[in-house]
């Protein structure tokens, strides 16, 4: 029952959130290099297009796709112009190394332009070949993410994935052998496919742990509205009952050689995770259909890859809506991203804000506790073995609505 409330409550809020207002006069919020910022650039073309992924992403074409990393080159200028620094990089997508060469030149130019001190890509398991391996290395790549899903061939063969990536046994092959080149090598999983089961999650489990690899991000299953249906038709209905049981068999069967990193994120050491949002505080989004959030202003660029191009050609940052969040907001934002990295540092919000922040979030901290979702501990707050999943549940649902946002956009 309590997992069915926080879902209908997280879902009304996270559907407000990201409303974005397109008619305001939009412009970057200022620099301030000062702060910890990650710089996120969106590349979104794939050579097939999976049926469960609410992402902005298209077909591969070469030539779009050479114009618009041209475009996202000349982007990072105008972000170097206005004078910001970024800490870090993540690129997703889509698949960024789908054109290695190209994401290669933006990397090192980006690389020129600020700070960088760790890089995150993602990739697909096709795509772990001894020349880009090799690229990446050469330019600073300190983890890379395989989107895997399943090692289940009958469910690679439902998601559309077996043909383009292999089966189960191929990619596995391919994770083994990627090993050692890069600081932290992670498997992109996803649980609660209509067709999965406890009995394929457990094979899935034994497969990953025999491969050693470094960190293991298990999603739940997160689909926009007009996703939902796609699935449904090709895979079947999504049931939410079978997700708690799910997740308890990863954290129990993970938890015995990993730490968790976040709520769904398990790690053999520091490093990134694809939640970059919990370690950096800011983050700029680059690229078609990328979401920022800078000086507690969230903003999106144009979907449009074609006007996304002809914008960056007139020199212009390509924003199409942005939202301004409240104090009471951005502290609210903060609670829910730094507990999915599993604690909330309470001094550091109070420098943060230059002010208590604990009157903005009595009745969110009351709710959790009662609920045995947090404890409380030296200043600090945690979240508990029930309040991981809570934490899953609240996150799936911020992100399916910004996946809703996506389809808004893409519709318009």
């Amino acid at each position: 029952m309590i997992d069915e409330l926080i879902t209908k409550i997280a879902k009304f809020e996270f559907s407000r959130a990201v409303q974005f207002d397109e008619r305001k006069e939009l412009s970057l919020p200022r620099s301030n290099k000062n702060k910890s910022r990650l710089l996120y650039l969106h590349v979104p073309f794939c050579e097939s297009l999976c049926s469960y992924c609410s992402f902005h992403r298209v077909l591969f074409e070469e030539t779009l796709c050479r114009q618009y990393f041209n475009a996202l080159r000349k982007e990072i200028i105008l972000y170097k112009e206005k004078d910001y620094d970024f800490n870090g990089i993540y690129v997703g997508g889509g698949t960024p190394t789908i054109l290695i060469d190209e994401l290669e030149e933006t990397l090192l130019l980006a690389r020129e332009c600020f700070g960088i001190k760790e890089i995150s890509v993602e990739t697909n398991p096709n795509h772990l070949t001894e020349r880009n391996i090799k690229i990446l290395q050469r330019v600073g790549i300190t983890r890379l993410s395989v989107g895997i899903q399943s090692f289940d061939d009958s469910l690679l063969k439902a998601m559309g994935r077996y043909n383009s990536y292999g089966s189960g046994k191929i990619i596995s092959e391919r994770l083994i052998n990627a090993l050692g080149y890069f600081d932290t090598l992670n498997a992109d999983m996803i649980f609660n496919f209509p067709a999965q089961t406890i009995d394929s999650i457990d094979k899935d489990l034994d497969i990953l742990i025999r491969t050693g690899v470094d960190q293991v991000t298990y999603y739940p299953l997160m689909v926009s509205d007009s996703t939902r249906r796609v699935v449904e038709k090709t895979m079947g209905r999504v049931d939410y009952g079978k997700e708690k049981k799910f997740y308890r068999l990863i954290s129990k069967r993970l938890s015995a050689d990993y730490r968790f990193s976040s709520a769904w994120c398990f790690s053999r050491k520091d490093a990134m995770i694809d939640e970059y949002i919990v370690d950096y505080d800011e983050y700029a989004g680059l690229g078609s259909g990328s979401i920022g959030y800078i000086n507690g202003k969230c903003y999106a660029n144009t979907f449009d890859i074609r006007q996304y191009i002809d914008r960056i050609k007139r020199e212009e940052i390509p924003l199409m809506a942005s939202r301004d969040f409240s104090l009471s907001n951005q502290i609210r934002y903060d609670f829910l991203m730094k507990l999915f990295g599993m604690k909330l540092e309470v001094a550091p919000l109070h420098k943060k804000y230059g002010r208590n922040i604990l009157p903005y979030l009595w009745r969110d901290i009351a709710a959790f506790m009662m609920a045995g979702g947090m404890r409380y501990h030296h200043g600090n707050f945690y979240l508990t073995d029930r309040g991981r999943y809570y934490w899953v549940i609240m996150m799936r649902e911020f992100f399916t609505a910004v996946n809703n946002f996506r389809d808004f956009c893409l519709r318009r």
